[in-house]
């Protein structure tokens, strides 16, 4: 409990204390202020399209990315897919790449300038190819991030998929289920925890997006701006911007929005498993 404190309540209970003041440079230093920071962050127009980024990554990138790993999961654990173990080590495999060595990875094929991206170009004798284009950057940031993530969801769903009662497979064939009626009929229902788990934390981690924007911000800095995301606008308001505690302020709001989105979609769960 100590260490719990500690490492955990303590840090959110500063943070919290932080948001309730404001640094008056001209006025006399630092001064509470009350719930004016919070009411601040809610008028904001750069939070609330940072807010909107993630919200339609999240829409499109999670959905997209637990499909995948579910099929992932399907296929591995069917008895028809040879060298099962090797194939579920190859999609784990980008999972334990460290996410910064990932993106550096992945900024190099996207490179317009050098790289994949402008190989293809001078191939076909063309600019179309732009992943770092203002058009084309979410969709880029999703697929860095399906493809660190998809082994990950599949191995959640793969290990529910190892705890169903094999007699459950033996009454199925009784009774004349084929390879999709016992997936719709078994497999799924059994995944339904491991499904809500994988878009919880999928939640959160879209709403935390940080690493892949602000790595390559670097290759496209007028398509990603500081408050590209949250995250990134609550780190450049504290580190660059020198505002603690309106940071403080905008990273508490996102985590009070994400904890209620998180909630939601667990109570749904909990409900529709009963």
């Amino acid at each position: 409990m100590a260490v719990f404190a500690v490492t955990f309540l303590a840090p959110i209970g500063y943070a919290i204390y932080l948001s309730l003041y404001r640094n008056q440079a001209f006025f006399g230093g630092t001064v509470f202020v009350g719930l004016d920071n919070y009411t601040q962050a809610l008028q904001d127009p750069k939070f609330w399209e940072a807010f909107g980024r993630v919200a339609v990554f999240l829409v499109v990138q999670v959905p997209i990315m637990l499909v995948l790993a579910l099929l992932a999961a399907l296929a591995i654990d069917s008895a028809r897919l040879h060298a099962a173990g090797f194939f579920r080590i190859v999609i784990f495999l980008p999972y334990a790449v460290p996410g910064v060595v990932a993106v550096l990875m992945w900024g190099y094929i996207y490179g317009d300038n050098f790289g994949l991206a402008a190989n293809l170009n001078d191939l076909l004798g063309t600019t179309a190819i732009q992943p770092l284009s203002g058009t084309w950057m979410l969709p880029s940031i999703a697929n860095i991030v399906t493809w660190e993530f998809v082994g990950y969801n599949m191995l959640i769903f793969y290990s529910a998929l190892r705890t169903v009662p094999g007699e459950l497979y033996e009454a199925a064939a009784i009774d004349g289920a084929g390879t999709f009626r016992t997936i719709l009929a078994v497999k799924l229902p059994a995944l339904r925890g491991a499904i809500v788990i994988a878009t919880i934390f999928s939640i959160i981690g879209s709403f935390q997006l940080f690493n892949e924007p602000n790595i390559l911000r670097t290759l496209a800095p007028n398509v990603i701006t500081t408050y590209y995301t949250p995250n990134m606008y609550a780190y450049n308001l504290s580190f660059a911007g020198q505002q603690f505690n309106y940071s403080a302020t905008v990273a508490i709001v996102m985590g009070i929005i994400t904890a209620i989105i998180a909630y939601v979609v667990q109570l749904r769960g909990s409900r529709e498993s009963l």
